[in-house]
């Protein structure tokens, strides 16, 4: 007998791009995105992912600042594309950087821009689709076509008691690749947000 595979539903506790805590409900992993602390003064457009310990309860917590980021995004506005590059750390490798246009591919030559393909970290392609299955507002699929993630916004008619409603679920089996899903989910949300 099969155990049964409990999915990881991280909440998103803003629903902005810009910065949020992604906070796993059974608390496996927490996610952070914020403003790269790093970045050069007055350029509001890089942001980095870090893998926390524990799930954040105050505002103003700054223990993200006492590790390394495992992404860093860093969009380029006003550039060709408006898209610049994503940086990844994996440890103990030295890290790898890769201009977003070329980690995130169009899925056709003359397609729209809300389909894009990647390749993960474990060496396979996927790609992510905008309102195209099941009524997620972002969905990501395997090769073989498997739904493997989803990014869910609240319905304005649902009420929220307290959480945002706001959800991007990863089922269990690629639970090793919520770093990449992340990474790349908030590259086709920017895309998204700027019509690029």
């Amino acid at each position: 007998m099969r155990p049964l595979q409990m999915p990881y539903m991280f909440e998103d506790r803003t629903g902005r791009v810009s910065g949020s805590d992604y906070d796993d409900i059974y608390e496996r992993m927490f996610l952070r995105v914020v403003p790269h602390s790093h970045s050069p003064a007055g350029n509001d457009s890089v942001f980095a992912i870090y893998s926390m310990g524990r799930r954040s309860t105050r505002h103003g917590d700054t223990r993200h600042l006492e590790r390394q980021p495992s992404v860093i995004l860093e969009f380029a506005e006003g550039a060709a594309g408006g898209l610049g590059n994503v940086q990844f750390f994996y440890p103990p490798a030295p890290s790898v950087t890769v201009p977003m246009n070329r980690y995130l591919r169009k899925t056709a030559f003359f397609g729209g821009s809300l389909s894009r393909k990647f390749q993960a970290s474990d060496g396979r392609e996927y790609r992510w689709e905008h309102r195209n299955t099941d009524g997620h507002e972002w969905s990501c699929m395997s090769e073989e076509n498997y739904l493997i993630a989803h990014y869910d916004l609240r319905q304005p008619h649902m009420p929220a008691y307290g959480v945002s409603g706001n959800t991007l679920t990863v089922h269990e089996s690629f639970a090793h690749l919520c770093i990449d899903i992340m990474a790349s989910l908030l590259i086709m949300r920017y895309i998204a947000e700027h019509n690029l």
